[in-house]
């Protein structure tokens, strides 16, 4: 993997933990047998959140009004943190840990300068997940919560982020997805109602019969 040490750093911050980052990437350099499948799943993983708000809407569409706007506020919610998260990743400009600490193990190749690391973009979404289900469905909120732990560990042992990245990506999108998701799912009910009886019913509706008795 090629880096760039002699780029000059925007915001470093390898004073901050970096000797735990090194503690994490130093155990990647030890098991290289597991380097292939957490990199792949790094970014595949991100398929379970989407697909654990999938089985959200699809278990909403036989409960009631609010549980179907708490499912459709989900992604929402997860939205708006990643977009928080981007500007606060654009403000803060904190260099990758490659170009902190170039002579540490990386998994992952050193992206351009300007792809900043803090908060940790994949661990937003992750953690907005949580938050957006817990509102919907805790046991689904629990087990993407399980996930989200693990996309923040594989994060880290990519060498993409230090580990506040991935704190601090928590602490920003569960706020975040939470308020969204809370004030979308009592404020857009009505409109989801009306969904539920029109063209959209199949779509929100597992039963026409339950809708329309409501």
């Amino acid at each position: 993997m090629t880096v760039h040490s002699a780029v000059p750093l925007a915001f470093d911050g390898s004073g901050i933990d970096g000797s735990w980052f090194t503690a994490v990437t130093d155990f990647a350099r030890d098991t290289r047998w597991l380097n292939t499948p957490v990199e792949l799943w790094t970014n595949a993983g991100l398929g379970v959140f989407a697909v654990l708000m999938v089985i959200g809407w699809w278990n909403a569409r036989r409960r009631d009004t609010r549980a179907m706007t708490l499912a459709l506020a989900a992604p929402v919610g997860v939205v708006a943190a990643f977009v928080v998260a981007e500007v606060v990743k654009k403000l803060v400009a904190e260099v990758r840990p490659c170009y902190s600490l170039p002579h540490d193990y990386f998994v992952d190749a050193c992206p351009v300068r300007s792809d900043y690391a803090f908060p940790s973009g994949h661990e937003t979404v992750a953690a907005a997940t949580v938050a957006a289900l817990f509102l919907l469905d805790r046991r689904l909120a629990a087990i993407a919560a399980a996930f989200a732990l693990l996309e923040g560990f594989t994060r880290v042992y990519v060498g993409a982020h230090y580990p506040h990245d991935v704190i601090a990506a928590i602490l920003l999108a569960l706020p975040v997805a939470y308020l969204t998701s809370l004030i979308l799912g009592r404020i857009a009910v009505p409109a989801v109602d009306r969904l539920r009886t029109g063209v959209l019913q199949p779509v929100l509706t597992a039963d026409p019969a339950p809708a329309a008795a409501r």
